[in-house]
């Protein structure tokens, strides 16, 4: 898949809750019930739209927010929303868009193109995880109430995408900065906050907007969204039917859930393994040799990860980019098979023949039957591991550089140049250490302003590269599902884990 000209995922649970569901009509849609109760793994750090995340938050903002441009559900075509349509000047760093006009705020406040200008820059100085996608951004101007001029360094492939994400949220300009503004969202989106009913980290609560311009895309009256600190609390509440629909990270429970009626849709969306952040040897001296993580590679039998850790529910990969992608070979998935010996020996040539010692980080969000079988393999091949439990703050931790190499899993973007930004340039937002290489940084020059074969071409040098390099140890695409009950159908989001709000839907 090529990238397109108009183109954390971390599962870390928290919270519970629970409510019910009522039939009725509502919305676009008839004989269908008028409320919905979502489940998901995460509570939304922030409602300031500055500061917003995505992935598993997204749910929250696409609730409360309009975005200038909506993303549909395979991963890279680019929607109207704010945005009516848009256009680029020949070297694409001047970006004009069209705005909507008559939209306002639920606080009354008018929609223009100063306001997206105000929000854009506010975005860009914010603290959101996502910022450094728009790192690109010099400057948005408004010539006109409905014209909106955006100016970048150079050109970016995915920046319409981050448009219809995290950056490219609308907030009243009335309450942004305001301190409330962290729980207290002002948008012009599907829904409004109802503070008095929402339990902060346990349970959010949503009103629809009786004023929303885009009426056929409100499918409820109310929406709920419960977050469960466990699988076992989101399974009890799915088997006693309190909800309609949930995001189902841990797969030892899917056949309980299949059990209780519940429809499992499921994607391969995300990657499973260990980033080895530090590639400069900054926290282990170790990890800045390449052979050492090669060895890591050779050591980790990621069959045996895939059956035990995701319960044999995925695929088997050793690339971060998905099949979709023209990056993709699929004789690099057998670069580094399980070899003990051959770990051994890349270790001894390393001047590790005594072994050494890693520090991995821990996390309540992952399956406990990863640790034991990492630390047995690790040690299998003279590497001492040290884990350390780190709560519910693994990526702060993480983003700190308190670690250099993890147990993640991250999501395998659908535009390469989205997955590109977040894993692997040099500022990306899990290149947390910003480690730069030149060839990859030469790579990165040619795929952001080449097209066609070209580009194509690069990426694939780019994929072989980083694998030799041993920039990840990837095991597998886990199978990620979202369950749905026999009164709600959903279309999958092939760009993030939740899929797009206005794609759940009641079934007539």
């Amino acid at each position: 898949m090529r990238l397109k000209k108009t183109a954390l995922c971390a599962t870390v649970a928290l919270g519970l809750a629970l409510a019910s569901c009522t039939g009725g009509s509502s919305g676009g849609s008839t004989q269908a019930q008028k409320n919905i109760t979502l489940g998901n793994v995460l509570a939304p750090a922030t409602f300031a739209a500055q500061n917003a995340n995505w992935g598993n938050q997204s749910v929250y903002f696409q609730a409360v927010y309009d975005s200038l441009l909506k993303i549909a559900p395979n991963g890279h075509d680019v929607q109207p929303s704010l945005a009516t349509s848009w256009s680029y000047n020949a070297d694409k760093t001047v970006l004009t868009m069209k705005l909507r006009s008559g939209v306002k705020f639920t606080d009354g406040t008018l929609f223009t193109a100063a306001v997206a200008a105000q929000n854009l820059m506010r975005f860009k100085n914010g603290t959101s995880p996502q910022k450094s996608k728009i790192s690109d951004l010099v400057s948005a101007t408004a010539p006109d109430a409905t014209t909106l001029v955006i100016t970048l360094k150079k050109a970016n492939p995915a920046f319409l995408i981050y448009l219809g994400q995290a950056a490219g949220l609308e907030e009243s300009p009335a309450e942004a900065g305001k301190p409330d503004a962290q729980t207290n969202p002002v948008g012009s989106g599907p829904y409004t906050l109802n503070k008095g009913k929402t339990v902060v980290g346990t349970s959010y609560v949503f009103d629809k907007n009786p004023n929303y311009w885009d009426a056929k895309d409100v499918h409820y009256n109310t929406l709920t969204v419960n977050v469960y600190t466990d699988p076992t609390s989101e399974l009890n509440a799915l088997r006693g039917k309190q909800l309609n629909a949930a995001t189902v990270a841990d797969p030892t429970i899917v056949p309980q859930v299949q059990g209780a009626g519940f429809t499992m849709n499921g994607q391969n969306l995300n990657f499973a393994g260990l980033l080895l952040f530090d590639r400069s040897g900054k926290t282990n001296p170790a990890l800045g040799d390449v052979t050492v993580r090669q060895a890591i590679n050779y050591a980790i039998d990621g069959s045996a990860m895939l059956k035990t850790v995701a319960q044999g529910k995925g695929v088997p990969t050793g690339q971060v980019f998905p099949e979709s992608s023209p990056a993709y070979d699929a004789s690099l998935n057998s670069v580094y098979p399980y070899n003990p010996t051959k770990a051994k020996q890349l270790l001894a040539e390393a001047g590790y023949s005594s072994g050494l010692t890693l520090t991995i980080p821990t996390s309540p969000g992952f399956s406990p039957s990863l640790w034991p079988l990492l630390q047995q393999q690790l040690q299998n091949v003279g590497i001492s591991v040290k884990f350390v439990d780190t709560g519910q703050n693994i990526i702060s931790d993480l983003q700190g550089q308190k670690y250099g190499l993890s147990y993640f899993t991250l999501q395998r973007d659908a535009n390469d140049w989205m997955l590109i930004s977040t894993m692997i340039a040099p500022d990306a937002t899990w290149n947390t250490f910003k480690y730069q290489d030149p060839k990859v940084n030469s790579l990165l020059e040619t795929i952001r302003t080449s097209t066609g074969d070209a580009q194509d071409a690069a990426l694939k040098k780019l994929n072989e590269y980083v694998v030799q390099q041993a920039w990840f140890d990837p095991w597998y695409a886990p199978t990620l599902y979202f369950a749905t009950d026999g009164r709600t159908s959903v279309t999958l989001n092939e760009g993030n884990a939740w899929p797009n709000l206005w794609d759940i839907t009641p079934k007539a």
